[in-house]
This record gives structure tokens, C-alpha cells and sequence, in this order.
């Protein structure tokens, strides 16, 4: 009886992107002061008209961050090669079983703080089990 056992060895690939795009506050404050003083002689009495004109103007721009983060995991798990040979006079049979698990995860996490809307594409797993019996019989 022969037990061989192949363990290929877990392949893990993890791309982390992170892109930060920043558009930072811009505050534009416009004073305009306009004084307009006209005098006025009235027999004795002095008037003085003083107009005062103030305009603020704040523009607040977008704040934008996005943050992608993906990551690609890639598992090859255990490859099991049973072979089992019975030495008799009669016969002999030979029995190989294959076992091939892959797992494949892939996660999408973007975050976009403008819309405030979070997508969260996660855990997309794929399992293939792959068992081939091959009996020979001599």
C-alpha cells in the first residue's frame, strides 16, 4: 500500500489599492465695504447719509475620498494521491484517488464618502471538488 500525499501549498495573492482622492475645503470670503457719506446743510442742521454694503461669499467645495481596497485570495488545497496495491497471486488491483479543492475569494470594498454610499462586493467563494477513482483490475 502506497499513501502519497501532494499538498500544494497555498498561493495567496493580496492586492490592497488604495486610492485617496482629496479635494480639500475652499473658503473665499469677499468683503466689499462701499461708504458713501453726503452731507447735507439744512439751515443749521448737519445730515450725514452712510451706506455700508457687506457681501460675504463662502464657497464650500467637495470633500471627495475614495478608498478601494481589493483583495484576491487564491487557495490551492491538498492534492491526496491514495494508491493502494494488493500483491496477491490472483490479481492485483490499483485504486488512485484524486482530490483537487480550489478555493477562490475575491473581496471589493469602495467606500465613496461623496454619494455616502458603501459597496461591499464580498466572499464570491468557488469550491470545486474533483474526485477521480480509477480501479484497475489485473
Amino acid at each position: 500500500m502506497e499513501f502519497v500525499e501532494l499538498i500544494v501549498v497555498i498561493v495567496v495573492k493580496v492586492v490592497v489599492v488604495k486610492v485617496v482622492v482629496v479635494k480639500v475645503v475652499v473658503v473665499k470670503v469677499v468683503v466689499v465695504k462701499v461708504v458713501a457719506e453726503e452731507v447735507v446743510k439744512v439751515e443749521v442742521v448737519v445730515v450725514k447719509v452712510v451706506v455700508v454694503v457687506v457681501i460675504v461669499v463662502v464657497e464650500v467645495e467637495v470633500v471627495e475620498v475614495v478608498v478601494v481596497i481589493v483583495v484576491v485570495v487564491v487557495k490551492v488545497v491538498r492534492v491526496v494521491v491514495v494508491v493502494c496495491s494488493s500483491s496477491s497471486s490472483s490479481s492485483s488491483s490499483v485504486v488512485v484517488v484524486v482530490v483537487v479543492v480550489v478555493i477562490v475569494a475575491v473581496e471589493v470594498v469602495k467606500v465613496d464618502v461623496l454619494v455616502v454610499k458603501v459597496v461591499v462586493v464580498a466572499l464570491e467563494i468557488i469550491v470545486v471538488v474533483v474526485v477521480v477513482v480509477v480501479v484497475v483490475v489485473v
